[in-house]
């Protein structure tokens, strides 16, 4: 684990400049304001008085008022979910998270209805960094999605499209049960990618982005990936070989989001390792060994 301040700017390390939003002290209560399907996910929307607008790429340990740690104790720890669209206003930080049911945790925060109450910590992490950051060579950037992972994407593209900073998205699904939030993606360009075929280039998101970056391409690329583990590994490897530039929003089991259960920790490419929750969740494609982390998935 690098052990100071300094260290944690070294790119080789893997740790982007340090332009998180600090998270108030202490788990928050927040109201639930809309609760919507999206395709195969739910898109969960709440608005938090207390804290700041979070940045691209940061994430929010959640946990349900009722229902939380009940019968059989599941689930009893906080789940963590990047934020898939946030805005400020009079009332304070409207936030929106992408969530599929697939476990006791995700099952209690689909249930949520307007007016419930869900109880948060947040923001945390460390955001995506700019594409002349990544590259001085960049043009513009290109995002790779696969399934919920596309939420902290659907925000970073806001945010480079504020900047006035080109971007293509690539998004792939495995089927139309497991595909949605592509409202999140309004005004974008968009190119998509389905398994079986439902929506768009029949096969992975990972073929169009080979095809964008043949040739000069590569040369002038910045690419963030948020997905499944096989699929984020699929990028870092195919980046390592065109010498591209990246960096992927990546998920490991985590229990508290601040750095002191351990439960998180990746190890690095130059040896030691990083907690996720705190020296990520987005880190540079090039200083992980893989991106195949054990135990990443919401439950």
């Amino acid at each position: 684990m690098p052990a100071s301040a300094d260290s944690r700017q070294q790119t080789a390390d893997g740790f982007v400049a340090d332009e998180r939003v600090p998270a108030p002290f202490g788990r928050r209560r927040c109201e639930v304001v809309a609760n919507g399907v999206t395709g195969g996910y739910r898109l969960i929307t709440t608005v938090d008085p207390e804290g700041h607008l979070p940045k691209a790429g940061q994430f929010y340990m959640l946990a349900s008022e009722a229902g939380w740690g009940g019968e059989g104790e599941r689930p009893y720890l906080p789940r963590a979910f990047s934020v898939a669209d946030a805005t400020a206003d009079e009332r304070g930080v409207r936030l929106s998270f992408l969530l599929e049911d697939v476990g006791p945790g995700t099952a209690a925060l689909a249930r949520l209805a307007p007016g419930d109450g869900l109880l948060l910590t947040g923001p945390l992490g460390r955001p995506f960094s700019q594409p002349r950051d990544l590259n001085p060579d960049a043009a513009g950037a290109i995002l790779v999605g696969g399934g919920i992972g596309l939420a902290p994407l659907a925000l970073w593209r806001r945010e480079l499209a504020g900047q006035g900073i080109a971007e293509r998205s690539l998004l792939g699904f495995r089927d139309r049960a497991h595909s949605g939030g592509l409202e999140l993606f309004r005004c974008s360009e968009v190119r998509l990618a389905s398994e079986d075929g439902h929506a768009g280039h029949r096969g992975y998101v990972t073929d169009l982005l080979a095809t964008m970056l043949a040739g000069d391409a590569a040369a002038s690329a910045a690419v963030y990936a948020c997905g499944p583990p096989a699929m984020l590994e699929a990028v870092r490897a195919m980046c390592a070989e065109r010498g591209v530039e990246a960096e992927l929003a990546m998920e490991s089991p985590m229990a508290c989001g601040f750095g002191a259960c351990f439960g998180c920790a990746v190890p690095l490419r130059a040896g030691g390792y990083m907690r996720l929750c705190v020296d990520g969740p987005v880190v540079r494609a090039s200083a992980v060994e893989t991106a195949l982390v054990a135990g990443a998935g919401h439950r």
